[in-house]
């Protein structure tokens, strides 16, 4: 029975993966899983399915401040959009399969050290500005990979350009795959596919990357619906909680320092990784 302590618990869960998914671009679900199978014992497949719903409201609540400040780059975030959504659809697949097996644990493991040697590619950029440019290459001109944004943290006008679009595109498809396959947005992999390997402003990473994970999440929750993982009792609370934390953060991120950013997405990196490990490790 569904108490009312028990509603107010998942909306809490909600508010942080919203807050958490929107400052850092991860999506919602690196809090929502853990929080959901470890702290309420909720069958992992069930969690995935909440954390899709739950990113596409993280998604929805942050990207349109985002896009109305001009900091989420739409281009960009299209013209990488087909691969995740694609790898989405993969993953989704993989994971029905694997459920069926029994045998989830395994892939949350691999999937906690991945995210925690993710962070090296990030710290390699700690001490950069978000001002600095890059020489263009082929995928700049190509696909646009230009813009500008008004950073009210340093009050002034930061233009930027992307390079490396292949680079990209290819992390973006294991982007998708790792979306459907853990249900989770994999902000994490998109973040570090367009900050490290397209050498993009943190503050447009992330911003871009919420305004795709709604995208990528919208791919799989499709097959986890046929599946029967979307439970409309578990979600209705966590979706509310995660449009309030997504909206909130989504109007305190361009007033925080870039750094400041980069290390909170790093530290967001360590404790998911953990966490995953810790949870791969609990099932088995």
């Amino acid at each position: 029975m569904i108490t009312l302590l028990y509603l107010l618990v998942l909306i809490i869960i909600g508010f942080a993966a919203g807050l958490v998914g929107s400052l850092s671009g991860l999506g919602g679900g690196i809090v929502v899983v853990p929080a959901l199978t470890i702290l309420l014992g909720l069958p992992i497949q069930y969690a995935a399915g909440a954390s899709l719903v739950a990113t596409i409201a993280t998604s929805s609540g942050s990207a349109t401040n985002f896009v109305k400040e001009k900091i989420a780059n739409i281009r960009i975030g299209m013209s990488l959009e087909i691969a995740t959504t694609l790898g989405a659809i993969v993953g989704s697949l993989i994971a029905a399969f694997i459920y069926s097996k029994g045998l989830p644990e395994i892939i949350f493991i691999i999937f906690g050290f991945v995210l925690i040697f993710s962070i090296i590619p990030a710290f390699s950029r700690f001490r950069e500005k978000a001002s600095k440019r890059y020489k263009d290459d082929w995928s700049t001109k190509l696909f646009g990979l230009r813009g500008s944004y008004y950073d009210l943290a340093s009050k002034k006008e930061v233009k930027y350009n992307g390079v490396r679009w292949w680079f990209g595109e290819a992390v973006m498809s294991v982007a998708g795959i790792v979306s459907g396959l853990l249900g989770i947005g994999s902000g994490t992999l998109k973040a570090i596919g367009m900050d490290w390997g397209m050498k993009l402003p943190i503050k447009v990473t992330t911003s871009t990357s919420n305004f795709m994970i709604g995208v990528t999440a919208a791919a799989s929750t499709g097959v986890y619906w046929a599946l029967g993982y979307i439970q409309p009792v578990i979600i209705a609370p966590v979706v509310i909680g995660v449009l309030g934390g997504s909206f909130y953060g989504s109007h305190v991120l361009d007033r925080i320092k870039t750094n400041r950013i980069r290390l909170f997405f790093m530290l967001v990196l360590a404790i998911a990784g953990i966490e995953m490990i810790f949870h791969g490790v609990l099932v088995h």
